[in-house]
């Protein structure tokens, strides 16, 4: 799964990486701070393909949305929060996701995620559970990446036609099976979709499902690597570029069996 990550790239640089056309009005008033401890429902960048204007052609646009898709039938935006991802194998059948996945497709930007694994010879945490380790999970290159992601829009239906928050804009992130070595921290990774993908999986007008369903392909292994780092990303509290620091050798975790 992938329950937190970073993206610290700021609209100027997303413009360039991802050939942004067009900002949403909510980025142009004020940006995202860059950010080391993403959590569900927080506001996260978000690149799609849309009109911009009615009747008009795609458009690219940056977008700030809620991360944890609400189905546009949803009683409550509550529902989002437990969607925050999506698994490959079965997106697009789904009745939460199978809508958005013929046409409501987007990259969601980051710097890497975090993941948390249990070692055998842990120290017993709170309540006596074993302590779990976080790791950073990056490229090898420390490139930034693209997550493949859904979006949908939710009508408040409590707020008046011209309030502008009567939209909510919610997306989710498209996990799939961790790559071998990744896969001992955990079973489960966000899938980190190529560049050469990016304009296809954009493309609204790309609506066949199998031939969306071709580019939920993950990078060859070796893309990604991993290191462990501090539990202080455990908490949502905080929020610094040390959260992403390797770890000392001597507080590494001391299973043997995991690298």
């Amino acid at each position: 799964m992938c329950g937190r990550y970073a993206s610290t790239q700021q609209p100027d640089d997303l413009i360039e990486l991802f050939e942004i056309e067009k900002l949403a009005s909510e980025i142009r008033e004020q940006a995202l701070p860059p950010d080391w401890n993403i959590a569900p429902t927080k506001q996260v960048y978000a690149v799609v393909e849309r009109p911009a204007e009615r009747d008009g052609p795609p458009v690219r646009q940056l977008r700030t949305m809620k991360w944890g898709l609400v189905p546009s039938w949803a009683k409550s935006a509550d529902m989002g929060a437990k969607m925050i991802n999506a698994r490959s194998e079965t997106v697009f059948e789904k009745p939460a996701y199978r809508k958005a996945f013929a046409s409501r497709r987007c990259l969601v930007p980051a710097d890497g995620y975090y993941e948390w694994y249990t070692p055998e010879t842990a120290p017993d945490g709170p309540k006596g559970k074993l302590r779990k380790q976080p790791f950073w999970i990056h490229t090898t290159d420390g490139s930034p990446i693209a997550f493949a992601g859904l979006y949908e829009w939710w009508r408040d239906r409590t707020r008046p036609d011209d309030d502008p928050l009567a939209w909510l804009w919610t997306c989710t992130i498209i996990t799939t099976d961790a790559e071998p070595e990744l896969a001992r921290i955990h079973p489960r990774m966000p899938l980190v979709l190529e560049k050469e993908r990016w304009d296809a999986w954009l493309d609204p007008k790309t609506g066949d499902t199998e031939q969306v369903r071709a580019l939920l392909a993950p990078p060859e292994p070796g893309h990604m690597a991993a290191r462990p780092v501090s539990t202080e990303v455990n908490s949502v509290k905080n929020n610094s570029p040390h959260l992403t620091e390797a770890l000392p050798p001597e507080d590494e975790p001391g299973d043997d069996t995991l690298f």
